[in-house]
């Protein structure tokens, strides 16, 4: 990982002079990572397409506000974020559940319903918090970034909603019920 940042810094820098081709190189590393993470969040694979795009064009024409090319996958991710956001509220604002995405193909189709009933059990912070911390990859620290909010209450979020999802998956058997 340290060797992508360096290159990830460089692409910036030649991106800040005015090199389309490197801002496109930087577009294709991150592009899939930041349409999966829109797609997770909005369940609509036009909206993430959509959003992607936007999120894209935003940092290109903000990419000389960063301040710190190493923090560049965080302040990429909280683009997407606020992007996300935004569409929720103009499309949806009588209601604060985010939808869910469809089964991913790599799993078996009853895990995969499985996962995406009990995600649908979590409030929208603590499911963004669990596709960016497991479906992602991000520390806490870049994930306080991303949310704007403290560790702690990344990390709780997190903790709260994987307890969550462990009661959902677990067994009927092993839950006691019948």
């Amino acid at each position: 990982m340290i060797f992508r940042a360096v290159e990830d810094a460089d692409l910036i820098r030649k991106a800040r002079r005015g090199d389309v081709e490197g801002y496109n190189f930087l577009i294709s590393r991150w592009e899939k990572r930041v349409f999966n993470y829109l797609l997770r969040m909005v369940g609509n694979r036009e909206d993430a397409l959509d959003l992607t795009q936007d999120v894209f064009l935003k940092a290109y024409q903000n990419l000389r506000k960063l301040e710190d090319p190493a923090r560049f996958p965080a302040w990429l991710f909280r683009i997407a974020h606020n992007e996300a956001y935004s569409m929720f509220r103009k499309n949806r604002p009588e209601t604060e559940e985010l939808p869910l995405n469809r089964a991913a193909e790599v799993f078996p189709l009853e895990l995969s319903l499985a996962v995406n009933g009990a995600l649908g059990r979590l409030s929208p912070e603590q499911r963004e918090a669990v596709v960016l911390k497991i479906y992602q990859g991000f520390k806490f620290e870049e994930m306080a970034e991303i949310l704007s909010c403290p560790v702690s209450t990344v990390k709780s979020r997190v903790y709260t909603a994987l307890d969550v999802m462990k009661a959902e998956l677990a067994p009927v058997k092993e839950r006691g019920e019948k």
